[in-house]
């Protein structure tokens, strides 16, 4: 129940109903069984509840292991409210039941007697009203009450009452069942969990709301007596990722049925709740070959635990029974468990580490740097959670104030850059500070105060000043193989770009160049393409592809993240997609909120730019959800910027200012004036799509004067066709010349695909030559060219128009149409509508109206609109034609305009419409 409302118990809710209905008409009784905690009295709570909405009366009662040996408790308890109604049985039979519910004085009376009395009762009282009789937990009702109740249940036909009682699942009890209709509550499946969980605890942590779905499995009672004990655990031991505490009522419900257990068996329960993995060797290799896994028998018969021998595995019932276990344990022999399986581990070092550390009982430094080693290995699989426990753990076995102190300082680091930690990261900050940490303990403790200055205020100068300061007095020695410095120069590479001046670029040029024997690959290919890729990216060009092609194996969420980063000004994130869906994914798992932000912004800007602009929009409110809930506000503005520029390009005007407007109120009090410069393009964008050519100038020449490409401004590059098209269209053709001279100046073709695209459509704004046109049409021919669809489409309408002023209407509408075809695909609006003006200009006849008219597909698309409509997936179609799924998700999303449809619905009527497509030949 949550609020009133039952969540996922549609199919329970329509056969209680069921009950009711038949036992209106003519009598029924049902047994409804369920494990403990999994909801069995919400739902004779909802029985109650339509029982008394269908104008029954109700009588309630319920078992209780405290008046189990009273004769009749139960039946008292439920008959009490018929006490008048007592005068309506004969005399004998009155007087039995009387003395049995101990409502009057007499020697006790025959079972049958009280058997018969109660069935008339129930007769009597239902020829009155229908009548809903409803027991929960018959397991602990008295034995005569069982006898009784049993008796009346296969008794009912015929009358207008109904018999519900429920009983734990495997639970021993007096009630003989047959004659009974036995239905069963089960689990809440994972939506109906989330949903109770939501509304009972709707500001609950992603990670910790997982982690609670997992345990819970389903089971109510845990759902809602769990959240507060995991909220307070934020970082557990990996190997003790299922053992939690638990409240009273958890425990007793858990714990009850192995309280009988002989003690060898309690023994190898612990021993399977704390190896985890249920690997049956490891168990038996921690028991001893003499033991072995015979006294696990006791707990198989009470279903506690289930043996697979196919896979060799043993799996506990419930997850929570593990924390049941542990919780019945002492000191010792929890102590003695965690040994036997170090002893048991030596082929897994990481498992290992953690027991020897469970079982320490003081510092141990050799036990300390084997759990800093694990929290490395764990680090480079993303689990940045696991990592923080690791070392925090391993500060706590520390023997010096300066290893304790180091080993606090980078789990603050971890916490604050990659886990979203928060306050937990501060407070290990402060914790390390206090145990006087070595020089490489400062430089990480600088590292994590800068992030979580980014994180609190967002106050980019300070961090800047004092990640500089730390790198500059650090006793490092510039050495290229220290980690914690070659982290801090990856924090200051972002801290200067967000800075957004060449003063900020300083500090660190001045730490690159000390660097020995050189930068590492990733830093030195960053600090080329990333802060001023104008001059110095295209030099770069070979060492981006050597770095790229280890990106299908590479394990590393951050060298992944900060590739995908290096790939941005050269326009390589279609490259990086593959590993960014990855990082997503674990992100979406439970992975490190940094690499999921990091990932996510990646593959918005790619599908910006190539047209995915319905993903991208959904990709960035999924970004904003994660920064608000991960504990990253400061990279919400980038999400704001993503859905900024996809609204200006649909025509959501209003939308685009708003959010540009949102990004500089909240970038320009914090010195984040790379924000505030990203705030400009969705305003030129929107600006230009409205035709206000004079503002749209004003906004991209913000971002780069007219004539310059800016200084360590590297989104300029973003703008330079808008910048061009802007002073042509408002008369500024001194402004639009020099700018095209400054590209070319900067030789900004060589960066990448889109580069020389962008390059050649701006020349041709401002050149009237033909040498211009061919190099456009050169590069609109590439076969790579409208993957860059938005700008590509812009171009062809530019090139279109001069076409069709210089009175070559055949070849401008050959461009217009291609350009129609992409805007349409993106649902461009206002570009839609002036190409489709231009088009008219051109002397371009459409057989239908423009808004349903299709554009001719090519024969990709029509092999793959013709599978699509066949009912293939989006994963089948893809290996059908050797594609990858994406390539065919944007496939469609292209095919759907072109054929006036919106789902793949109606993709076999728009086809069969068209004979004259080219239809896939057979696989």
């Amino acid at each position: 129940m949550g609020g009133g409302e039952l969540f996922g118990r549609r199919a329970e809710f329509d056969q209680l109903a069921g009950f009711l209905h038949a036992a209106r008409r003519s009598g029924e009784a049902r047994l409804l069984w369920g494990e403990p905690g999994v909801g069995k009295s919400a739902l004779m709570a909802a029985a109650a509840e339509l029982a008394v909405l269908a104008d029954m009366r109700v009588l309630r009662a319920s078992g209780s292991e405290f008046e189990a040996d009273v004769s009749y408790s139960c039946l008292n308890q439920l008959l009490l409210p018929l006490h008048a109604d007592l005068n309506r049985l004969p005399p004998g039979l009155r007087e039995a039941l009387s003395v049995a519910l101990g409502l009057g004085v007499g020697a006790p009376t025959d079972a049958l007697l009280v058997c018969n009395a109660t069935l008339l009762l129930v007769k009597a009282v239902a020829a009155d009203a229908p009548l809903a009789l409803l027991v929960d937990d018959v397991q602990w009702i008295d034995r005569a009450s069982a006898v009784v109740l049993g008796f009346v249940a296969r008794r009912l036909d015929g009358t207008c009452a109904g018999l519900l009682v429920s009983a734990r699942t495997g639970a021993a009890s007096f009630l003989d069942p047959r004659g009974l209709t036995e239905m069963t509550a089960r689990p809440l499946d994972p939506v109906a969990s989330g949903q109770l969980v939501d509304a009972g605890f709707p500001q609950l942590p992603p990670r910790v709301r997982r982690r609670l779905l997992d345990l819970a499995q389903g089971n109510p009672l845990a759902l809602t007596e769990l959240p507060s004990v995991l909220v307070g655990a934020a970082y557990q031991p990996v190997t003790h990722a299922e053992v939690v505490p638990l409240s009273d009522r958890l425990q007793a419900m858990f714990a009850a049925r192995m309280a009988d257990l002989p003690e060898p068996t309690r023994g190898l329960l612990l021993l399977a709740a704390f190896e985890g993995t249920g690997d049956v060797r490891i168990l038996r290799a921690a028991a001893g070959e003499r033991t072995g896994l015979a006294d696990l028998a006791p707990a198989e018969r009470a279903q506690l635990v289930r043996v697979d021998d196919a896979t060799a595995r043993i799996a506990f019932r419930h997850p929570l029974i593990r924390s049941a276990i542990v919780a019945m344990s002492t000191h010792e022999e929890r102590r003695g468990a965690h040994l036997a399986l170090a002893g048991a581990q030596e082929g897994n070092q990481e498992r290992r580490a953690w027991h020897l550390a469970a079982a320490a009982t003081g510092p141990d430094e050799s036990v300390a740097q084997l759990l800093e080693d694990t929290a490395h290995r764990v680090m480079l699989r993303g689990d940045a959670f696991a990592a923080i426990a690791g070392l925090i753990r391993a500060a706590e076995l520390s023997m010096t104030g300066a290893s304790r102190g180091r080993r606090l300082a980078e789990a603050a680091y971890i916490g604050a850059e990659a886990g979203g930690a928060g306050e937990n990261a501060q407070s290990l900050l402060m914790d390390a500070r206090r145990s006087n940490p070595d020089s490489a303990g400062s430089l990480l403790a600088a590292n994590a105060a800068a992030f979580l200055m980014l994180n609190g205020d967002g106050d980019v100068n300070t961090a800047h000043r004092l990640l500089v300061g730390a790198i500059e007095t650090g006793q490092h020695g510039y050495r290229a193989d220290d980690p914690a410095l070659i982290e801090a120069m990856h924090t200051l590479l972002l801290l200067s770009w967000y800075g957004g001046a060449r003063e900020y670029w300083e500090p660190f040029y001045r730490a690159l160049r000390s660097l020995k024997p050189a930068p590492p690959d990733v830093l030195a290919l960053a600090s080329k393409t990333f802060p001023d890729p104008v001059r110095t990216a295209a030099a770069a060009r070979g060492a981006i592809d050597e770095i790229l092609r280890t990106l299908p194996d590479e394990e590393d969420p951050t060298r992944i993240m900060r590739i995908g980063t290096a790939s941005v000004y050269l326009d390589r994130l279609a490259d990086c997609r593959e590993s960014s869906w990855r990082l997503v994914q674990q992100g979406r798992d439970g992975g490190a909120p940094r690499r999921h932000l990091g990932a996510l912004m990646h593959l918005c800007l790619d599908d910006y730019l190539g047209g995915r602009w319905d993903e991208a929009e959904e990709l960035a409110l999924e970004g904003r959800r994660v920064c608000e809930t991960g504990g990253f506000s400061f990279f919400r503005w980038y999400f704001l910027y993503n859905r900024a520029i996809v609204a200006a390009g649909r025509g959501r005007f209003g939308e685009a200012y708003a959010l540009a407007d949102e990004i500089t109120h909240w970038a320009l009090p914090r010195g984040v004036s790379a924000a505030a410069l990203f705030a400009h393009h969705p305003r030129a964008l929107a600006a230009l799509g409205q035709g206000e050519f004079e503002a749209a100038f004003r906004h991209a020449a913000a971002m780069s004067p007219p004539g310059v490409l800016a200084s360590h401004a590297p989104h300029c590059t973003w703008v330079m066709f808008d910048l061009v098209e802007a002073a042509v269209r408002s008369g500024r053709t001194v402004e639009a010349r020099a700018h095209v001279e400054a590209m070319r100046a900067a030789e900004v073709a060589a960066l990448s695909g889109r580069m020389a695209l962008i390059q050649a459509g701006a020349e041709v704004l401002v050149l009237d030559d033909g040498d211009a046109r061919a190099r456009l049409e050169a590069v609109l021919a590439e076969p790579g060219t409208d993957r860059w669809l938005f700008e590509a489409s812009r171009v062809r309408l530019a090139f279109g128009e001069r076409l069709r002023r210089d009175r070559s209407a055949p070849e401008a509408r050959r461009h217009l149409l291609r350009a129609c075809d992409g805007f349409a695909a993106m649902g461009a609006e206002p570009w839609l509508a002036r190409t489709r003006s231009e088009l008219s200009a051109a002397g371009h006849r459409q057989a239908h109206p423009p808004s349903p008219g299709p554009t001719a597909l090519t024969v990709q698309e029509a092999q793959i609109a013709q599978l699509a409509a066949s009912g293939l997936s989006n994963k089948q179609i893809a290996e059908r034609l050797y594609l990858s799924h994406r390539t065919v998700g944007a496939h469609l999303y292209r095919i759907f305009p072109k054929l006036g449809v919106t789902s793949r619905a109606g993709l076999r009527d728009a086809l069969s419409a068209r004979p004259d497509e080219p239809h896939p030949p057979p696989h």
